[in-house]
């Protein structure tokens, strides 16, 4: 796996910055004057003077909450996406609800050479697990693949069986979706004495490859990297791997990126090294996000991957600079909680914890009861799958027995295991 997708990943660092920027100052010199809303929230900035990261760094950080208060104002986009995205095209609804249209031309969400990376290649066959219903999940992967040549099998998410006897009779080569979806369906297969030998290898994304979960995958013959990829940006960043398929260490920043870290509350960016909150610049003409705080944690590794991909390296997914968190490929946020509460007054206080257990996402919402109040865990537990879109459970607590730190989301997985 030491070849490479094209000549642009082995550019010399100065050259890089250099196209980059001026790929940027290009695209702002057209892109603010058919978005008045975008040159609005970036203070009218001179396309000419962002010649570099510093001048860059002086530009607002626009975070979600920004982007959906602006959506808010001025449905559905803010005023964000250029008008060539909106024909012919898509239009998907991200939890929030955040909007985000379907970027210009092939392979929109530039997921091709993250797949290129992980080994895919024209002919292979892949089986394609992420969701294609209002996200773009399925379709960032998707794109990227057929415009590898591959053949693309949509399956979406759950109904494990139906996908085992598709995988049975296909027999994909390759495998996308989340880290842990891979695993069901293997152990369905086994269970259904089904042979899916066939899948070599794998791009995940929408959760944290833990070690001991590509381990598993290792033990069975199959090849896992992941991406790290968004809605609103596509894949920012992906793993290499040596000859025999173990991954180097970080992931690489995609072409097409200009990727900081900024201390979490700030817009001001941190020394490399340190572990900050993501922010991202991408130079999509159909929907140009200047600093985009992803409200995720990671830092900047030092130096170039051994795979001869030149662009930079982050240390990959930290965790959450927010209380915003991720599960099971999908983000839950605090205002849900608060929705619950507010569905179910009996509550006095609520706290979502989120783990693992047999690989895979656990969420459990742990409530104390209102003084005299009754409550009723199936009633809460049917309020929490239908706003937070995923099964989980629900505990009662003891009154008073909830920390009082703040926190409405407690993410305890262990990112080491």
């Amino acid at each position: 796996m030491t070849s490479h997708f094209d000549e642009r990943e082995t550019r010399g660092s100065e050259a890089r910055e250099k196209e980059t920027f001026g790929a940027l100052q290009a695209l702002l010199s057209r892109s603010l004057k058919r978005l008045p809303a975008l040159d609005s929230w970036l203070g009218h900035p001179d396309p000419a003077a962002l010649t570099d990261r510093t001048a860059l760094a002086a530009l607002p950080v626009l975070r979600k909450p920004d982007l959906m208060q602006m959506q808010e104002a001025n449905p559905p986009f803010g005023g964000l996406a250029d008008p060539d995205a909106l024909t012919g095209n898509r239009v998907f609804m991200s939890p929030g609800p955040v909007w985000e249209p379907q970027g210009l031309g092939i392979d929109p969400w530039a997921s091709a050479r993250a797949l290129f990376a992980a080994g895919f290649r024209s002919g292979d066959v892949v089986h394609n697990s992420l969701a294609y219903h209002m996200t773009p999940g399925g379709f960032i992967l998707d794109e990227g693949a057929r415009a590898l040549g591959c053949l693309v099998f949509p399956a979406g998410v759950g109904n494990t069986e139906a996908q085992v006897d598709a995988a049975a009779k296909l027999q994909p080569s390759g495998f996308t979706g989340t880290p842990d979806y891979l695993k069901t369906i293997l152990e369905k297969a086994d269970e259904m004495g089904r042979d899916l030998s066939c899948i070599k290898r794998a791009l995940v994304s929408g959760g944290a490859l833990f070690p001991s979960l590509r381990q598993y995958y290792t033990d069975r013959g199959v090849s896992v990297l992941q991406c790290y990829a968004t809605a609103d940006l596509g894949v920012i960043a992906y793993e290499s791997a040596d000859q025999q398929g173990a991954p180097h260490p970080g992931m690489i920043v995609n072409e097409d990126m200009i990727v900081e870290v900024v201390r979490p509350g700030t817009d001001d960016p941190v020394p490399e090294g340190e572990v900050g909150e993501l922010v991202v610049t991408t130079l999509n003409p159909g929907y140009p996000l200047v600093r985009f705080g992803t409200g995720d944690l990671s830092a900047i590794l030092p130096g170039q991957s051994p795979c001869g991909r030149s662009g930079l390296r982050i240390k990959g997914w930290m965790g959450r600079a927010d209380q915003r968190t991720k599960i099971k490929g999908m983000f839950v946020d605090p205002k849900q909680v608060a929705e619950i509460l507010r569905a179910h007054p009996g509550i006095a206080r609520a706290r979502l914890v989120v783990s693992r257990a047999s690989d895979a996402d656990v969420m459990t919402l742990k409530v104390e009861p209102a003084a005299g109040a009754g409550l009723e865990v199936d009633d809460i537990e049917a309020t929490l799958a239908a706003i937070a879109k995923l099964r989980g459970t629900v505990e009662l607590a003891p009154p008073g027995s909830l920390p009082n730190d703040g926190k409405v989301i407690a993410d305890e997985r262990d990112y080491t295991a």
